[in-house]
């Protein structure tokens, strides 16, 4: 954003209404000027009618040798509870060859997909919805084999045996577009912080979930501030560190009657100590990731300023602010390396979205692509935006991106080698 986008968007931003409409408005605008031409640092490999979703998970194996993708089935609407998504994974040798069918999912949303991803080194997990009742479904690549778990699932340690997961009825109901069509057992609509759903964890050995932390105790946190309190809380946005010994979540509270106004915390649990720590909230968190270090990188507001912030460990107490003030609007993260990742904005006043590549070692910033975002996909009555959603491969070679810059949901792939 420039200075004058940026002070306006801070003047508003304590009011997502009136900043949606005047985003709106300022952007078609610009509509009525011709369209900007696609560059990128490198030729993108595009494969329409696929997608993969979130930013925070890869989606290439543990040898860059498949990548997991999704491919819809249905046309640009809101997903129904009987509308399949088509689950499978390329193999990929620098280009994306065969795709392979492993399933089909009835859990699943444009923006984070059915959640599919690695499970361990040979094994592929994704959410599913069997008889009205959220699942998942564990497809083994080796043996072609599929079974079932009774719970859904958000996010795998890197050995594949523990999930995390939420109530997504309560996360669709209290933050639409992120959650599934399908009602669960524990989602406790009627109360504000519940003390029977929150945060879990589910062992891929035999389906036993464990509460750790409910929503009321995490509502009744020191930091969160009391102008929240009667809010409705919900927990979302969980991650295991790449060694599996602390878990990342978010929490969150809303209103009712408005939705887009949200207050949100970032927390990392210790798995062996049950010990919680608390980032510096000043109301707005919105994307993070892992490196290889346990440090995150976080799209954050401290000292009054939004913007990407180094999490130095997992207690959360040493940070420093990154890429800014070159980039000064929110974007979803991936780790190239432990001093490397990418990054993305949302489309600005031209409809044009940009790639990103910050090394945090000098804060130097390269530019890897700018694509269109036609205003057909803009979110109306359900969440039809497509972000681009980086991610990067094993390797820290090629990044793999969302895109509709062609004029459909693309899955895209660059070498920025």
């Amino acid at each position: 954003m420039n200075p004058i986008e940026k002070f306006v968007y801070d003047k508003l931003k304590g009011n997502p209404r009136l900043k949606l409409f005047v985003r709106n408005s300022y952007q078609s605008v610009f509509d009525l000027l011709p369209r900007k031409r696609d560059w990128s640092i490198a030729p993108i490999e595009v494969k329409s009618g696929y997608f993969f979703g979130f930013h925070d998970i890869s989606p290439f194996s543990q040898t860059d040798d498949k990548v997991l993708a999704n491919k819809l089935a249905i046309p640009l609407r809101k997903p129904m509870v009987d509308d399949p998504l088509i689950v499978g994974y390329f193999t990929f040798d620098n280009q994306c060859k065969d795709f392979n069918k492993i399933g089909e999912s009835f859990a699943w949303n444009y923006h984070k997909g059915c959640r599919l991803q690695w499970a361990g080194k040979d094994k592929i997990i994704y959410n599913d919805a069997l008889n009205g009742k959220l699942i998942s479904r564990v497809y083994s690549t080796e043996s072609s084999e599929t079974t079932t778990l009774p719970y859904p699932i958000d996010s795998i340690n890197a050995e594949g045996t523990i999930a995390s997961f939420f109530s997504y009825e309560r996360l669709e109901k209290l933050m639409p577009g992120y959650g599934y069509p399908h009602q669960d057992d524990y989602s406790f609509l009627e109360e504000n912080a519940p003390d029977k759903t929150g945060i879990y964890t589910m062992r891929m050995e035999d389906g036993s979930i464990q509460l750790l932390k409910s929503v009321k105790e995490l509502s009744e946190m020191s930091h969160v501030p009391e102008t929240v309190k009667n809010e409705m809380f919900f927990v979302t946005h969980s991650l295991f560190s790449p060694d599996g010994q602390f878990l990342s979540f978010m929490l969150r509270s809303t209103t009712l009657d408005n939705l887009n106004k949200r207050w949100s915390s970032l927390i990392v649990m210790d798995l062996n100590t049950e010990q919680c720590f608390v980032a510096p909230t000043e109301e707005m968190v919105s994307h993070y990731v892992w490196n290889a270090r346990n440090q995150i990188v976080a799209y954050y507001r401290v000292d009054g300023i939004d913007s990407h912030i180094l999490f130095e460990d997992p207690t959360l107490a040493n940070y420093k602010r990154v890429a800014y003030p070159f980039l000064n609007s929110d974007g979803h993260q991936s780790f190239a390396s432990d001093e490397v990742f990418v990054t993305d904005t949302y489309p600005d006043k031209y409809r044009m979205a940009n790639l990103f590549k910050v090394d945090m070692s000098n804060n130097k910033i390269t530019k890897l692509a700018t694509l269109n975002s036609p205003k057909m996909f803009q979110s109306r009555s359900f969440h039809s935006a497509c972000d681009l959603h980086p991610r990067m491969n094993r390797k820290g070679d090629v990044i793999c991106f969302d895109s509709i810059h062609t004029g459909m949901r693309s899955l895209c792939f660059m070498n920025i080698s």
